[in-house]
This record gives C-alpha cells, sequence and structure tokens, in this order.
C-alpha cells in the first residue's frame, strides 16, 4: 500500500510499533515510562548539583546562575518537550501510518531544526541577558556571575538543541531507553567535570560559575554525537542521511504546527518562574533564593511528567495515525491519571519533609525557612499539576495543543497576577505567592481537562478522527 503523502510503499509494521498498537495500555505506558526514571534521576542531578557546586562560590554567585536558570531551563525544555515533542508526535504518526520515507525524512529535518532554533537562542540571550538579568534584579557581583554562566551555557545552545531533538526522534519510535541513557551518562559526566571547572584542579584553571555552563555544553555536546552515528547506522527503526533528502517546508511545518504552540506552552512555564523570582525579589534577597531554591522541585516535576509524557506522545500519536482513534482517547486519560499520581507522590512528600530539600542548598536559617513554607503549600498540589502536564502531552500526540497553551497561559494569569497581588496590594507577602501557585495549578488541571474533552467532542463529531 501506497502513503498518500509520499507515495512510498509502506513496510511491515515493526514490533515496536505493533507494541504501541496493541499491547494492554496501562502496562505498555509504565514499559515506556520507566526508562524515563532515569531521565527523571539525570535531571534531578542537573537541577541539584549546579546549585550545591556554585553555592559553594558564596550566595552571590547562587543568586547570579538563579536569574539565568530559568532562561537554560526554558530552552532545555522547548528543546526536550516543546519543539522536541512536536519531533517525536510526527515521527510516530509517520511510523503508526507505515510511511518509512517520510520517518526518515523527518529525522534528517530535525538535525536542520536544531541548527535554526540554536543559532535564535544564542543571538537572542547573548544580545539581550545582560538587560534581562539586570531587569531580575542582578547587580553587582550576582550580575556578573549571571553573565559568566549564561555566555557559556547559551554559547554552547546547540548542544542543547541537537541532544534533545534526537532525543525525541529515538522516542518517536517507541525506544525510550536509549535516550534516557543517553541524558543519563550526559548529565553524569556534566556533574563529574561541573566541580573540576568551576573550582580548578592541578592544570585546569578555576572557571567559577562559567565552569558550570561549560560542563553542561561539553557533556550534551558528546551525546548529541553519539546520537548522529546511532541514526545514521542500522540499529534504528529511522535513518537519518542527507544525501538525497530534499529540504521540504512542508516537513518543517509538520513540526512547526505543533511545536509553536508547545515552544508557546515551554515559554509560559517558566516566564512563570521568572516573574514569580522578579516578584519575590522585591521581598529581599533571602525570599527570592528560598523562592528559587524551592521552585527548582518544579523543574523536577516537569521532566518527571516528560518521562512519562513521552511514553504519551509516542502511543497516542501512533494509534492515531494507525486511526485507532478510540484507544487513543483512552491512552491520553489513562496518561493524565498516571502523570497525576508521580508527580502528586513527590509533592506529598517534600510537603512533609520540606526540609529535606532545602537542605540540599543551603544552612542559612531564613532561607530555608521561606522554602519549607513553599514546599508546604505549593507541594500538596503538584498531583494536579502533574494531571495537567499528562493531558498537555495527549494532546501533543494528537497534534493538538492550542486549547492546552491556553490552559497554561491562564495558569500563567492566575500565578503571576495572584502573586502579584498578593505581595503589592495585600501584603500577604511569600504565602500570598506560594497560595496563587497553587491555585493556578488547580486551574490548569481543569482547563486541561476541559482541553483534552473538546478533541475527543470534535473526534467523534468527525466520526472518529480529531
Amino acid at each position: 500500500m501506497a502513503s498518500p503523502l509520499t507515495g512510498a510503499p509502506a513496510r511491515p509494521v515493526a514490533s515496536r510499533t505493533k507494541m504501541l498498537l496493541e499491547a494492554p495500555i496501562l502496562p505498555t505506558l509504565l514499559r515506556l515510562a520507566a526508562p524515563n526514571v532515569l531521565n527523571l534521576l539525570a535531571f534531578v542531578g542537573l537541577i541539584t548539583f549546579d546549585g550545591v557546586f556554585v553555592g559553594r562560590l558564596g550566595p552571590d554567585a547562587l543568586a547570579g546562575i538563579s536569574l539565568v536558570f530559568p532562561w537554560v531551563m526554558l530552552m532545555q525544555h522547548g528543546a526536550a518537550s516543546g519543539m522536541g515533542g512536536a519531533v517525536s508526535s510526527a515521527v510516530a504518526r509517520a511510523l503508526g501510518a507505515g510511511d518509512q520515507r517520510r520517518a526518515n525524512a523527518l529525522v534528517t529535518h530535525a538535525v536542520w531544526l536544531a541548527l535554526m532554533l540554536s543559532a535564535f537562542f544564542s543571538c537572542l540571550m547573548l544580545l539581550a541577558g545582560p538587560q534581562i538579568y539586570q531587569w531580575m534584579g542582578g547587580h553587582g557581583a550576582i550580575l556578573e556571575a549571571a553573565l559568566a554562566y549564561s555566555q557559556v551555557a547559551f554559547g554552547g545552545a546547540l548542544s542543547i538543541w541537537m541532544l534533545n531533538l534526537l532525543c525525541n526522534v529515538v522516542r518517536g519510535t517507541g525506544n525510550m531507553t536509549l535516550p534516557a541513557t543517553v541524558i543519563v551518562v550526559c548529565v553524569l559526566g556534566h556533574i563529574v567535570i561541573s566541580p573540576v571547572l568551576i573550582f580548578g584542579l592541578g592544570p585546569v584553571p578555576a572557571l567559577g560559575p562559567a565552569g558550570a555552563g561549560w560542563g553542561l555544553v561539553t557533556s550534551f555536546g558528546a551525546g548529541s554525537l553519539f546520537l548522529l552515528v546511532h541514526l545514521r547506522g542500522t540499529g534504528s527503526l529511522v535513518t537519518l542521511s542527507f544525501h538525497g533528502v530534499r529540504f521540504q517546508w512542508a516537513l518543517l511545518g509538520e513540526f512547526f504546527r505543533v511545536g509553536v504552540p508547545g515552544m508557546l506552552n515551554v515559554a509560559i512555564t517558566n516566564i512563570t518562574v521568572i516573574a514569580l523570582t522578579g516578584v519575590a525579589g522585591h521581598l529581599g534577597r533571602d525570599a527570592a533564593i528560598a523562592y528559587a531554591m524551592g521552585a527548582r522541585l518544579e523543574y523536577i516535576i516537569i521532566p518527571l511528567g516528560f518521562g512519562i509524557g513521552t511514553g504519551i506522545v509516542a502511543l497516542v500519536g501512533t494509534n492515531w495515525g494507525a486511526k485507532q482513534y478510540a484507544r487513543a482517547r483512552l491512552i491520553a486519560w489513562s496518561g493524565g491519571a498516571v502523570a497525576a499520581a508521580f508527580c502528586g507522590a513527590v509533592g506529598l512528600f517534600f510537603a512533609l519533609f520540606p526540609r529535606l530539600w532545602m537542605s540540599i542548598f543551603t544552612a542559612d536559617e531564613e532561607i530555608i525557612r521561606i522554602g519549607v513554607s513553599y514546599l508546604q503549600i505549593v507541594g500538596p498540589a503538584y498531583g494536579l499539576y502533574g494531571f495537567g502536564i499528562g493531558l498537555y502531552f495527549a494532546c501533543q500526540g494528537y497534534g493538538k495543543l492550542v486549547l492546552a497553551v491556553v490552559a497554561n497561559a491562564i495558569r500563567l494569569l492566575v500565578v503571576a497576577g495572584g502573586g502579584s497581588i498578593a505581595v503589592f496590594w495585600l501584603e500577604a507577602g511569600t504565602v500570598g505567592i506560594f497560595a496563587a501557585i497553587a491555585l493556578g495549578f488547580a486551574a490548569y488541571a481543569g482547563l486541561a481537562s476541559i482541553a483534552l474533552s473538546r478533541i475527543g467532542v470534535a473526534s467523534r463529531t468527525n466520526g472518529g478522527k480529531p
């Protein structure tokens, strides 16, 4: 049977694709998510150890990288779950439809996409970064530390984009183990070499905060090279080749159609943290650092949701491509419930034992006190956040993201607006900010449910097809 898009003959369904189409949903989803627990542990390392290492340089250095960190996470999440999710979804749908030629062409276009987006982010943050960090409250030694880290991290943006987009190509085939393993090795490499670069060792000079940036781009660059070799070999369901592959705007459009709303969603998520960092900064340095350290747990919830969500995307996308619409809908709701359970468990644990988290970063009792308040108020709402994240990835698998992004935008308005009102009008301090964050998570879960329900209604109205 020929593909309606490319005229390429359909190939026999691979065993991995057959599993996505036929195996029981919950065990299959858990099987796909399991390797991404390694991803979670890797990102725990990335998120915590930079703070731990740089924190040894003093509070100004820690405050400096805290200004940059949301922007690095914006790029990381944009590459992994924003545009990266679009890549995974496109590859999964092509394989589900039996269109191997299109799937292979999408791999090559994913490499071109990484080059384009990394150039954009590098130029933007290298030029505008100093003004942005000053707006966020960076001055003197704090701004100096922020710029030292930022210039390296964004100067090497290609390594972050390439690694994550290629990982998502592999995930789109249903293979979660390889990308999880590569990312774990990269982060372990980062953890090993970063303290050497930050503090110096033997002939290696002490680079300070910049050393953390060099550890990141070096390790991620090595992982990118490995995946490039893998995708050009015979062990992958899709093949990277530049020979005979014509550049097609339509294929980039396939990424942008899902990826641009995905990038907007990632931007909203990170702008929420950035805005609240600025609001908390008006209450003093201790409040800003405490919120930044507490919010790092949100950056662990996100990759946990992402680890489950990548399985949701592959399952929903493959079943949609194969026109198994009812199964795709069931996967979507089941995935949201699984994400809620895992994220909620993390939130409840640190709500009960908040000092375990805060003591990782600082011994300052005032900072710990404020951070404990954050975890006790916001932690119990992480289950709602996870549910919204799971449903977002289900919408991504469908290729229908607009309403899910609107849900997150409303969360931004609730959180940033409510936090600002709490501080500047009600004088409720950090407790008011944290209450607004929890309320925003509840709003996100409800609105994401509506977004997915509307896709379900549309699919039934159109004879099953979303």
